[in-house]
C-alpha cells in the first residue's frame, strides 16, 4: 500500500463532492442539468506492456457527465415563460455568436426582442405582414406591436326565415280572397311598409365601420288563380348608415327580390351575383371618401342568402356574418405547442407573429457549459440539427411555464454521504501507510 493510491482516492472523492455541491446549489436553477462523476482505475504500464498480476495505483475522474433527463414542468404568471417537454435546446444569438439553452425564461426588451436575462436573442421563424412562416435560417424574434391593417368587407352571409305568414304591407283588413291590398311605398322610417328587418356592421378599406341594415317586404304576386309552381317573393331593401341604397331590385330602390317555392326554399335571387353564385346578389356600399384606392365612394359586396328559408314560423336570423374588419392592437400573445407565437388584436384577429424553433446535437454530452445555463456546440457535440417544435426528435413547447431543475435532491444527498465515507476511507489508506512507515523507520 502506498500514498499514491490513498491521495488519487482524496482527490477523486474531493471532486465527486464538489459535482454533487454544484448539483445541490442548482437545485432551483430553471433548465439545469445535474452532473455526474464518473471514475476510472489507474494502472502503470509496464515494459513488455503486460499489467497482469499488477497492483493498480489508484483512481481518476474520467469524466463529468451532464445528464440531459427532463426536469418538471412548473407553470408561471409570465406569458413569455417556454418550457420544453423532450428533446432539444432554445437557439440563442448574442450578437451573432450563437449558444443554445434549456432555460426558457424570456422577456421583451425595448426593441421588442425576446431575450434572456443575459440579453441573448431567442432565434426562430419571422414572419411577415400577411403572417407567412419565413423557414429558411432562423433569426432573432421581433414581436412588431404594430397596429394590424383592416380588411375591406367583400361578402355578407345572411342565413334566416321570412315568415310566410305575413301580410303584404297595405292589406287590408278583414282579409279577403282575393286579398284587397293598397299599394304602399317602402318608407325605412315607417315600419308599417316593411315585414322585417335586420342590420350588420360592414368596413371600408380603412377599417371604417358602416352599418347596413335590410328591410324584408313581402309582395303581393299571387295571379288569380295562382299559376303553378307558385312562387312567393320578398323585396329587399336596404340602408348604409341610415341612408337608402339605390338598388337595381325589381322595385324602385330595392336592392334585390328573394323568390321561394311552396316548399319554403330560396328559389330565385333578382338580380343574382353571378351564375355560379345564383342566391347572392350584389350590395353597392357607399364609403368614406379616400377609402379606396384610387379613391372612389362606393364598394360593391357580395350580398349571399344561400340557406334562407321561408316557413310558417317567426322572422329569425340564424347567421349574419361579414369578412371585414377595423384596425387592431396587439393585445396579448402566446406560444403554441409548435412554437407558433400567435398576437392576438383588440379587434379580435389573431395572426402569426413567429415560430420558435429548437436546435438537438447526437451528442449532447459533447456541448461545453459555457455558465448562465447555456452551452455551446463543439466538435464533440456534432452539428445542431435546426426545425420546428414537435417534429423529429424535438420536443414540445409549453407558454406560461418553465422547467425545473433536473437535480434529484434527495438522491444527490445520499451521494453526498456516500462520497464522505469514501473520503474518510482513504485518508484512513493514508493514515495507515503513514502507520506502517513509522513502524519502518522505528526498526533498529
Amino acid at each position: 500500500m502506498g500514498f499514491q493510491q490513498g491521495l488519487s482516492g482524496l482527490n477523486a472523492a474531493s471532486k465527486s463532492l464538489d459535482v454533487i455541491g454544484n448539483n445541490i446549489a442548482n437545485a432551483s436553477t430553471v433548465g439545469f442539468k445535474q452532473g455526474q462523476t464518473q471514475f476510472a482505475d489507474v494502472y502503470a504500464n509496464s515494459l513488455n506492456g503486460s499489467s497482469g498480476g499488477t497492483v493498480g495505483i489508484g483512481t481518476k475522474v474520467s469524466g463529468v457527465v451532464q445528464q440531459f433527463t427532463q426536469g418538471n414542468i412548473s407553470t408561471t404568471n409570465n406569458p413569455l415563460d417556454i418550457a420544453i417537454n423532450g428533446g432539444g435546446f432554445f437557439r440563442m444569438s448574442t450578437n451573432g455568436a450563437v449558444t443554445y439553452s434549456r432555460n426558457g425564461q424570456f422577456q421583451l426588451d425595448k426593441l421588442g426582442n425576446i431575450v434572456n436575462a443575459q440579453g441573448a436573442q431567442l432565434t426562430g421563424y419571422v414572419a411577415n405582414s400577411a403572417g407567412v412562416l419565413s423557414t429558411g435560417a432562423a433569426a432573432p424574434i421581433n414581436i412588431n406591436t404594430s397596429d394590424i391593417a383592416p380588411a375591406q368587407s367583400t361578402l355578407i352571409n345572411a342565413v334566416m326565415n321570412l315568415d310566410s305568414r305575413k301580410l303584404v304591407p297595405g292589406t287590408q283588413l278583414p282579409v279577403t280572397i282575393p286579398p284587397v291590398i293598397t299599394p304602399i311605398a317602402f318608407s325605412i322610417t315607417d315600419p308599417t311598409t316593411y315585414n322585417s328587418s335586420t342590420s350588420i356592421a360592414v368596413f371600408d378599406s380603412l377599417g371604417n365601420s358602416h352599418v347596413v341594415q335590410s328591410f324584408f317586404v313581402k309582395r303581393d304576386n299571387l295571379a288569380t288563380p295562382p299559376t303553378l309552381p307558385v312562387t312567393i317573393e320578398w323585396d329587399v331593401f336596404a340602408t348604409v348608415d341610415g341612408v337608402l341604397i339605390a338598388g337595381a331590385g325589381a322595385t324602385a330602390n330595392s336592392v334585390t327580390r328573394l323568390g321561394f317555392d311552396n316548399l319554403g326554399r330560396l328559389s330565385s335571387v333578382t338580380p343574382q351575383f353571378s351564375a355560379t353564385d345564383p342566391r347572392a346578389t350584389t350590395l353597392t356600399v357607399p364609403v368614406s371618401t379616400g377609402a379606396l384606392t384610387p379613391i372612389n365612394t362606393t364598394v360593391d359586396i357580395k350580398y349571399d342568402f344561400t340557406g334562407t328559408t321561408q316557413f310558417g314560423s317567426d322572422f329569425s336570423v340564424s347567421k349574419n356574418t361579414q369578412d371585414g374588419y377595423a384596425s387592431g392592437k396587439l393585445a396579448k400573445f402566446n406560444t403554441a405547442k409548435d412554437g407558433t407565437i400567435v398576437g392576438s388584436y383588440t379587434n379580435g384577429k389573431t395572426a402569426v407573429l413567429a415560430q420558435v424553433v429548437l436546435a438537438n446535437f447526437t451528442n449532447p454530452n459533447g456541448l461545453q457549459s459555457t455558465g448562465d445555463n447555456q452551452w455551446i456546440e463543439t466538435a464533440a457535440s456534432g452539428n445542431a440539427l435546426v426545425g420546428p417544435p414537435n417534429s423529429g426528435a424535438l420536443g414540445t413547447l409549453t407558454s406560461s411555464a418553465t422547467e425545473d431543475s433536473n437535480t434529484d435532491l434527495t438522491g444527490e444527498l445520499v451521494n453526498m454521504i456516500t462520497a464522505q465515507r469514501v473520503y474518510q476511507a482513504n485518508a484512513q489508506t493514508i493514515k495507515t501507510q503513514d502507520q506502517v512507515l513509522q513502524t519502518l523507520v522505528n526498526l533498529r
